[in-house]
């Protein structure tokens, strides 16, 4: 994947309702960083849902950004090819690790049926026990009426735990893999340089790691890791000889697990300050949290977009998307679609359909661990609620400047018993 953090941040944001149509650039980091987004997508929805930017920091891309245009797409991998690219820009010809969400069948579908068992409906029960051990044991060490930051304190916590079980990672060095998710994506935010050559240092540091893991999971009796499936895999025994494949899906899985539930988390707790009115509901009957996850991965939509490209001219929204066009697809638009989603701009924790968002893709891509997320977020609103009377987030969070991962790297919050 390629750093999607740009320097643009440094130039104004201009009002989406007064540049000309053929201006508007959906991509802009700083959109994200703002909040400044929804009002584009909003605009892009009503007047030109399939939209071409001829020039942006990325080249010319397409934007989908309609509930029911995303889908079509999503859901076409025919024509809407996820190869080699998932993100709006093309990573460089020297280095661009192949994963199997950036693949089309039948190789994807090899690849990822062997890496499934690990996040596996079957195992949830197994899981559950373990995540709500570790929940317990992260929220009876934070301070209750002190100001922390809930994002390192919880939410990466949380998930670098799970994220270390889900690979059977050596504990002591867990933290590394938030750290590589973080490069992976957004490497600026890390104080890592967002130069090519830095990032591949720090990622081949992490294929190094990851390969030694490798070789002793293939001597040992197979089990459920990730490692271990993949490195006994009938198809897929043999990636540790291809260095970059390995690599690839090691980002996929790695910032898969991260940044979906990471920064959910954080949304979450936001969401109810927002809207203190939906937290009082939620107390009087905290059955509402089999609806709140939902809602909290809706709102929150953890990376805002995936791009496909056409393998085909095709006539698609009344548009001639050409061969070898970028296409992508809007998830943080398409669940603030107001055809689909009543009032999309609130948040409402007792929707009627509160599953029916794109937070986690549709198709044969469809994000493979959406379970464990969602179990994840349940249990630590069950538990929080058995603890603590009020979260109260302290002052504006500090956003993730990013086009791809709708994230937070501090949010000052203080504890209520």
């Amino acid at each position: 994947m390629v750093d999607l953090v740009t320097s643009q941040a440094e130039s104004p944001i201009p009002d989406p309702w007064t540049l000309p149509l053929d201006q508007l650039d959906p991509s802009r980091a700083e959109l994200f960083a703002t909040g400044a987004s929804h009002a584009y997508f909003r605009r892009l929805r009503q007047e030109d849902p399939v939209h071409y930017t001829a020039e942006s920091p990325f080249g010319p891309f397409w934007s989908i950004t309609r509930f029911d245009d995303i889908v079509a797409v999503d859901t076409n991998h025919a024509v809407f090819s996820s190869n080699r690219d998932i993100v709006i820009g093309d990573n460089p010809e020297n280095f661009a690790p192949p994963m199997f969400i950036a693949m089309d069948p039948p190789r994807h579908d090899v690849q990822r049926k062997t890496a499934s068992p690990a996040v596996a409906p079957h195992r949830l029960q197994e899981l559950e026990v373990l995540i709500r051990q570790r929940v317990a044991a992260i929220l009876d060490e934070l301070p209750v009426g002190e100001t922390f930051n809930w994002v390192d304190r919880v939410s990466i916590e949380l998930t670098t735990q799970m994220l270390a079980t889900l690979f059977d990672f050596p504990w002591e060095d867990r933290r590394l893999l938030p750290y590589w998710s973080d490069v992976t994506t957004t490497s600026e935010t890390v104080g890592v340089a967002a130069d090519m050559a830095e990032r591949e240092r720090v990622l081949g540091e992490c294929l190094a790691y990851f390969s030694r893991l490798w070789v002793e999971r293939a001597a040992a009796p197979p089990k459920f890791d990730f490692i271990s499936l993949l490195a006994h895999g009938e198809e897929t025994k043999d990636m540790i000889n291809d260095p970059m494949e390995l690599l690839g899906n090691l980002m996929l899985l790695i910032v898969g697990g991260n940044d979906t539930t990471r920064n959910s988390i954080t949304g979450g707790v936001l969401a109810l300050n927002q809207f203190p009115d939906q937290f009082a509901k939620l107390k009087a009957d905290p059955s509402l949290v089999t609806s709140l996850v939902p809602e909290i991965i809706r709102w929150q939509t953890p990376l805002s977009h995936m791009r496909r490209t056409a393998t085909q001219d095709i006539e698609f929204g009344g548009k001639l998307i050409r061969k070898g066009d970028r296409v992508v697809m809007w998830y943080a638009s398409g669940n603030r679609d107001e055809t689909v989603i009543p009032d999309p701009d609130q948040f409402i924790i007792d929707r009627e359909r509160p599953r029916h968002h794109m937070a986690f893709g549709f198709g044969i891509h469809r994000c493979m661990g959406n379970r464990v997320a969602e179990l994840q977020l349940k249990i630590l609103w069950e538990e929080l609620l058995a603890r603590f009377s009020h979260i109260e987030v302290v002052g504006e969070p500090t956003r993730v400047a990013s086009n791809f991962v709708n994230g937070y790297t501090d949010m000052q919050v203080r504890l209520h018993a």
